[in-house]
This record gives C-alpha cells, structure tokens and sequence, in this order.
C-alpha cells in the first residue's frame, strides 16, 4: 500500500542542504515505527535507539524513510512510504499539502489534531518541570478558512506561492482552504496586476490582512526595487478588482529579507475589525490574533471574571485584552513597543478606562515596579517568551492575578516554572486552537499568588 507517495517524492525537493547525510543514508530507505507527535510538525520514531523526525505520518505507522539531516542527538528523515497505514489517516483538503510549507497535520482528522496538541502540551509542561492540572481545557472553531492573514511569494512564472517545506523555495498555491477565502481572490487578482505593470516579482513579497466578514482588506507589498507610481497604479487596480480593498503600503526590503522602511502609501491606514462587542481599528503592519472564528472566544477566555481597580496588558498590541478588561476594571494600562501599533491602540483605548503606554515591557516594569500593585497582569509576548528578568519583576510586582497568553510551549514552560518559584499557582490552562492543521499551539494559562 502506497497511497502518498508521489506526495511524498514532491515534499522532498528543496531540502535543506546542511548536516547533509551519507550517500549510502540518502540513497537507501529504512523501516521504521512511528511513535508519537512532536512540537513542530514530525513525529518522532527510533533507528538503532536514535531518534528520528518524520513528518507527514502518523504514530502506529509503518513507514519507508530517508534520512534527510543527520545531527549528534537526532536524524530527521524524509517519509518514501506508508507500508501500514493509521486507521486515523485520511486524505488532504488541500492539494498543495505535503509541498507547501504551512501546514502539517491535514492528513488526520480535527479531534486527533486536538489530542496532538493537549499530549504535546502536557508531555512539555512536565518534561520542564510544570505540573500541568489533570484537565487542559480546549476551546476550538472551524478548523477551515480561519486565517484573516497570509504572506506569498512568487515563482519563476510570477505565480504567488507559499514556501515550501523545509526550503525557500515557492509552491504555487491555487487554493488554501485555511485562508479567508477573500485574501486569495487578492493574491491572484495581485499576481496578474503585478504582471501587466511588469513589477519584478522574483524579489517581491505580498501580504493580505481582512476583517472577520471579509468586508475590509490592507495590503502590504515588499520589494527590493520599489517604485511609488507602479505602486499605485497596482493599488488602484487591485481595488476595482477587490472593493474590499481598504489601504495599502510599498515596503523597501533589503535582498535578505530585512526591511528598510515606507517607499509608498494608498488608501486609508488601517480597518475596522469587530470583535468581542467592540470595533476595533487595526493599521497596516500591526498585530491582530489570526483566527478569526475564535477572537471572540480568546477574549473571554482571557478576561473573564476579573475585575478590579489596576490591570496592566503588556505585549497589547492593538489593545485587544486592553479594551474588554477596560469595562471592568477602573484603569488599565496597555504597555505596547511597536510603533505601527501605537495609533490604533490609542483610538482603541479612548474613552474607556484604558490608557496606552508606548514602551517596551521590560524598562516599563523596571520603572513601574515600586509605584503600583495591578490587581491583573495579562502578558501575551511574542514566541521567545517573557525571560528570566521579565518574570523575575513580575514575581517582585506580585499582582494577584495573572494569565499568560503563550505561543510556544516551550518558553511558556520555562517561564512557568519562575513564576511558581515566586509563588504563582496554576489555576488552569486552556488550549486555543488558533492554528488548525498546524503544529502551532496557543495557550492561556490563569495563575494566582498564593
């Protein structure tokens, strides 16, 4: 039995040419077992008691593989075959998976993605040292065309793709059922305006932001050689193809990826995003939560029950906590670093209790540490996590009540375990499955001071 093979062939081009294998290794497959997921995408089998890293497959399977990168603690492997089968597989919805590089898990169903997930959490909260609550609660959506965001790039034939697995290489994409259905009719609406005006789409990237209901769009264009009026010209096309189309941007980008700032402007600078009872203005290059079948579900869990006299939201972003913790608490301060998020947090935060702190969490908590006690912290930093100075000021600040908002397992852990040395007690984790058919996990967990 061999149903993904030819699947299997196209997911091994472009792989990484670091910690190359032996000649014998790359020309021979081996059999193996697989035996569990593993954060990231693969799952982990055994080779003469080294671990191996084989995506696309699922535990119980009986697998042909390619060893792909060989490293002294572990072999990642390319699958060739599925000589045994999990009753869990079944086919794709997308035709690009396996190739493209978004996504990692659409070959089983949606409840076993889930219990992935909870196992994942669970095995690296202990594994760090944090008892993790004998439930972790999961909240989830429809696991299809949730994201209000996506970035491409384009081929050779100026065809917009995704990155492929474990490479740069482009996929061209004609369909991504995780997507708003929207921000694709944009991205091939924009590869074909790109073409007449001859834009340079070997070194161009593009990405597309929508509201929940798909009723605004802001786009923003990357390139190495940005030229204001093509720009435009682009921009006005793309909005008499796509109405929806609110603003747009023209990024200068250095040929390594770095960007180097503004080269043009269109149409208004952000959207009206309507979430959890309030509307949200949301600007061009800012930060929303991705999913937009569960904004509304991720506020609530993050707010509800608490209210008082001080919360601080640190990591606001657009004040998306900020602005619900505003109706019960009698002052919020939102503590927010990027700069292209500062006006809309400032228009999100008027009239409300909340007041917008433009400043990067650690010195705001080095110099806010002996003047006030907030009843609530909430923390949503990025993957890296909080770190040992950040934790150790809130462990000195005390608040009561504080809810951490993660997206990587594996820094939340770290960071865990300092909070509970300065006396915070897990009350419960939740898993937000803002990530469908991916590997990501987000999770909030509520602790209190004991």
């Amino acid at each position: 039995m061999n149903p993904r093979k030819p699947q299997f062939a196209q997911a091994r081009r472009g792989k990484p040419a670091h910690a190359k294998p032996s000649l014998a290794q790359a020309e021979t497959t081996q059999l193996v077992q697989i035996v569990k997921p593993i954060y990231g995408g693969a799952f982990l089998a055994r080779m003469e008691g080294k671990a191996v890293f084989v995506p696309l497959t699922l535990p119980g399977e009986q697998v042909r593989v390619r060893i792909s990168a060989s490293k002294r603690g572990y072999d990642t492997a390319d699958p060739d075959e599925i000589v045994a089968a999990a009753p869990e597989r079944i086919a794709p919805a997308c035709p690009h998976f396996g190739a493209c590089g978004g996504c990692h898990y659409q070959h089983t169903g949606y409840d076993t993605q889930l219990a992935f997930k909870q196992s994942i959490l669970r095995e690296t909260l202990e594994r760090g040292g944090v008892q993790a609550p004998e439930e972790i609660a999961v909240i989830s959506g429809d696991p299809w065309h949730y994201r209000n965001r996506i970035r491409l790039a384009f081929d050779s034939a100026g065809n917009p793709g995704y990155r492929a697995r474990q490479s740069h290489n482009i996929v061209p994409i004609r369909e991504c059922p995780i997507a708003a259905p929207l921000l694709l009719k944009a991205a091939s609406a924009s590869a074909e305006i790109m073409r007449t005006l001859n834009w340079e789409l070997g070194q161009t990237e593009i990405s597309f932001f929508c509201n929940g209901d798909e009723s605004a769009l802001l786009a923003s264009a990357y390139t190495v050689n940005p030229e204001e009026g093509r720009f435009v010209k682009w921009a006005r096309a793309l909005e008499e193809r796509i109405p929806a189309l609110k603003g747009a941007e023209l990024i200068r980008q250095a040929a390594d990826g770095k960007q180097m700032g503004m080269a043009g402007e269109w149409g208004s600078l952000g959207l009206t995003y309507p979430a959890s009872g309030f509307d949200y203005r949301v600007d061009r290059g800012s930060f929303f939560q991705v999913n937009r079948w569960l904004v509304d579900a991720l506020v609530e869990c993050v707010t509800e029950g608490h209210k008082g006299n001080l919360a601080w939201d640190l990591f606001a972003g657009v004040g998306l906590f900020a602005r619900k913790l505003a109706d019960s608490f009698e002052r919020v301060v939102a503590v927010e670093s990027a700069s292209a998020s500062k006006a809309a947090l400032e228009h999100n935060l008027r009239g409300s209790t909340g007041e917008a702190v433009i400043a990067e969490t650690l010195p705001f908590l080095r110099r806010r540490r002996p003047m006030e006690k907030p009843d609530l912290v909430v923390v949503d930093p990025p993957r890296t996590g909080l770190g040992p100075e950040t934790t150790s000021l809130l462990g000195e600040v005390g608040a009561p009540a504080l809810v951490y908002v993660s997206c990587d397992p594996a820094t939340l852990t770290r960071d865990l375990r300092a909070l509970i040395g300065f006396g915070y007690a897990i009350r419960s984790i939740t898993l937000v499955d803002l990530f469908p058919q991916t590997f990501h996990i987000e999770t909030v967990v509520r602790l209190r001071r004991e």
